[in-house]
């Protein structure tokens, strides 16, 4: 029996063991400071405080801000230069997108400076109907040079019937013809998809993560990388090859994500909020994690595998199951986990960018929110059995990132039902305060004062994330694409219900405090004190509003003001 394979099973072991202690150690001082709420330094009467949770998140989010901006230098270190030998598999994941900003995606793509002969693109359309075949077109149109392939496929891998077929053949006398075992066309699409450039497939819906699965598993192991995108990205020429720098300079890095901007952050408020959510997502979080090898996800607009890695858990990530049914989202999550499981590093490199469509309309915002909170929460799950192959960053951030919105959902609740009015005032006060922050951190790494408006972003996140978050979970088997195809009006009302019903809970504990309040007696030194904060904070919050909001209207009103899909940005 050899002694190194034994050791090493019981250094996992042992690993696994202290990992998982960490991770307890870390909720349970999570929960004493929360529950326990000692107060570090408090005023008179006990009207502000601040406590020992407090003092956490505020340590939280300064080694963040330290750990991301030191990411940041190395990779503006990094010189090394590209080899140009790594062949590439470019997949499009295409449904029911709007033809300006597929256009606009392909465009780019063609304009990749990357060597052609390295690259091969691959366009997977999900649907194969008359009503679907503009994109094939179009995808025809922008590589006609290329001697395109276009193939419309009456089934996907996971759809062919052999008996179904069978029987639809069988002869006068009720004998079927042999050879159906497996579907024609299969071998059809990937003899294409082998054989040219520049292919698009069309085949039977079946969600995005059968589209991307086409590509992957037609490619086979036919090129070294493989590139992930979506139909509504607009990549910057250079995106492909900062990737690939990444992957070449470590063979332990399993995969690489780009910088994914907003491509029309001029379309509303929603629009806008979200370009500052994704800076601050990708340059802060993202890069922190980054600095210890285990971003928690890929984005699919923008994002680089290790085509040997991936080929080994394609099937497991296809079929991966949640409470015995079939998951259909969160494909980008789970593929990053799956390399992750495998000890593998996943990288965030903000040389490499890219442009990308974000809901402008309320509803089909809450809807795409909603989906990426319910693979969050499933992918948690499954991030935790390979905490212990990984630095003990990841552990520690899935931890505080984890029980987070339970902790503001309950201080909400209880400030709102138990506590004073100046207690309401209080809490929303440090909400922006926090907000704020964070947003002159992020324009200081940015250097730009747009990344002010950030604070705004906890508005959203207050009255309409934060519910839409248990929602999310008690539909979490619920499956479908999440966010409509651009070409379609948001139908599904139903991420509405629980924003009703959180409105509802903080309202009448609102009313309940203003009654209590009433009843009390405001001649008391404590409360004639509580009443110059009360007055003074409601001034302040008040004048931080409309500042903020005036400097909404001047800054993005008048100098973006231009109607929807009127865009014109240079990548």
């Amino acid at each position: 029996m050899e002694i190194k394979p034994l050791l090493r099973r019981l250094g996992a072991v042992v690993r696994a063991f202290f990992t998982f202690l960490f991770a307890l150690v870390v909720l349970g001082v999570v929960l004493w400071a929360y529950i326990k709420g000692f107060p570090i330094v408090t005023s008179q009467y006990g009207i502000i405080s601040f406590g020992f949770y407090g003092l956490l998140l505020s340590l939280h989010l300064l080694i963040q801000s330290i750990f991301a901006f030191v990411e940041h230098r190395r990779m503006r270190a990094r010189r090394e230069p590209c080899s140009f030998t790594k062949t590439i598999g470019f997949t499009i994941s295409a449904y029911q997108e709007d033809p300006t900003y597929l256009r606009e995606c392909l465009q780019s793509v063609r304009a990749l400076q990357y060597p052609a002969e390295l690259l091969r693109i691959i366009m997977v359309v999900d649907g194969n109907s008359e009503d679907d075949r503009y994109m094939m077109e179009m995808f025809r149109e922008v590589f006609a040079d290329q001697d395109p392939g276009c193939y419309v496929w009456e089934n996907n891998y996971h759809t062919w019937n052999p008996t179904a077929q069978q029987a639809q053949t069988a002869g006068p006398a009720g004998d079927a013809e042999m050879g159906f075992e497996e579907d024609p066309q299969r071998r059809e699409v990937e003899e294409l998809i082998r054989r040219k450039r520049c292919v698009c497939i069309m085949q039977k819906w079946g969600g995005k993560r059968e589209v991307m699965y086409t590509a992957f598993k037609a490619l086979g192991q036919s090129v070294d990388y493989i590139q992930v995108c979506d139909s509504d990205t607009k990549l910057d020429p250079l995106a492909t090859v900062e990737l690939v720098k990444v992957l070449e300079s470590d063979p332990k890095y399993g995969a690489v994500g780009g910088d994914v901007m907003i491509l029309n952050l001029k379309d509303s408020y929603i629009s806008f909020m979200s370009s500052l959510r994704y800076w601050m997502a990708f340059n802060v979080e993202r890069a922190c994690q980054s600095f210890f090898d285990c971003v928690s996800c890929i984005s699919g607009p923008l994002g680089l595998y290790r085509n040997d890695l991936l080929q080994q858990f394609l099937e497991s990530w296809y079929n991966q199951k949640f409470l015995g049914t079939h998951c259909t989202f969160g494909d980008d999550r789970h593929l990053t986990n799956r390399m992750l499981s495998m000890g593998y590093a996943t990288k965030y490199t903000a040389r490499s960018k890219c442009y990308t469509e974000t809901p402008a309309q309320f509803l089909r915002w809450l809807n795409q929110q909603t989906r990426w909170t319910k693979s969050y929460f499933r992918e948690w799950l499954y991030n935790a059995m390979w905490w212990h192959k990984h630095h003990l960053w990841m552990t520690y951030e899935s931890i505080i990132s984890g029980v987070f919105p339970f902790f503001v959902t309950a201080t909400i609740i209880r400030i709102f039902w138990v506590g004073s009015l100046w207690d309401i005032l209080w809490v929303l006060c440090c909400i922006q305060l926090i907000g704020l922050i964070k947003a002159a951190y992020a324009c200081i790494l940015r250097q730009s004062m747009v990344m002010v408006f950030m604070s705004l972003y906890s508005a959203l996140y207050m009255t309409s994330l934060l519910p839409a978050k248990y929602f999310a979970i008690i539909t979490m088997n619920k499956s479908s694409w999440g966010t409509s195809g651009r070409r379609k009006i948001v139908g599904n009302y139903m991420p509405l219900l629980p924003l009703s019903v959180w409105a509802a809970i903080l309202l009448s504990g609102l009313g309940y405090t203003i009654y209590k309040e009433s009843e009390r007696n405001w001649t008391e030194p404590r409360k004639q004190e509580e009443i110059k904060f009360l007055v003074f904070g409601a001034v302040a919050y008040v004048c931080y509003w409309l500042i903020m909001c005036f400097l909404y209207w001047v800054w993005f009103r008048r100098l973006c003001r231009k109607r929807r899909q009127s865009y014109n940005v240079s990548v």
